[in-house]
């Protein structure tokens, strides 16, 4: 979902960067807050951005100007919430962009919207809402990875349909189009993450158990 470095009209990237910057601020409360509480969950937290900065850096070509990939932010925002996220998922995108020339800079607020906002806010909902139906660890954890990695790109398809409409039937065709394509790649790239973030919680909750016991992760409580 990297959109590529100054594919999006000014207007547009200017426009993302601006819906993202409230959220970012939040994110950066929320970890200052968290960490000040506790900081022994540093390097967890570190944990969270490692697994997001190496999944979502496996790009797989896409459509054009954008690309398919895991996201990883799930997982860290089923540990820390998904606020913790945003500020988690602009310092990859960021170091995406520069280092690994992965997305851009002037695309930057449109990706950190997309993966960093909504995919973790997603992720999170659909976790406490399968936690909330009594669904194993297990099962909610991968609904929020896989359902997460899977609205970011609907965000990024309707980020690149409003800035190139199709000629004839507008901002819906070209919406259908955008998301047909990713739809190929991303929802097989979906379910892998989904199956691979439920093998790495229940990893840490087998052997990390106290770590994680006040963490939202464990809403499901103890079954996996």
């Amino acid at each position: 979902m990297h959109i590529m470095e100054g594919f999006l009209p000014p207007a547009h990237a200017l426009g993302w960067a601006a819906a993202s910057l409230p959220f970012l601020a939040f994110g950066l409360h929320s970890v200052k807050r968290s960490l000040q509480a506790h900081p022994e969950r540093r390097m967890l937290l570190g944990v969270a951005a490692a697994f997001a900065f190496l999944l979502s850096a496996l790009k797989l070509p896409s459509v054009t100007g954008s690309c398919s990939h895991p996201t990883g932010v799930g997982f860290g925002a089923l540990l820390f919430g998904p606020a913790a996220m945003v500020p988690v998922g602009f310092v990859v995108l960021l170091f995406q962009a520069l280092l690994l020339a992965h997305g851009g800079l002037t695309t930057l607020g449109a990706n950190v919207f997309s993966m960093a906002i909504v995919g973790p806010f997603v992720a999170y909902g659909v976790f406490r809402l399968a936690a909330g139906l009594n669904a194993s660890r297990s099962v909610a954890v991968f609904l929020a990875a896989c359902l997460g990695d899977l609205a970011t790109y609907v965000v990024t398809s309707i980020q690149l349909a409003w800035a190139f409409p199709d000629a004839v039937g507008g901002f819906s065709t070209s919406f259908i189009k955008f998301a047909g394509i990713f739809g190929l790649t991303q929802v097989p790239i979906a379910i892998s993450e989904g199956l691979l973030t439920v093998l790495v919680v229940n990893a840490m909750a087998r052997f990390n158990a106290h770590e994680l016991r006040a963490l939202p992760v464990m809403l499901a409580g103890k079954k996996a």
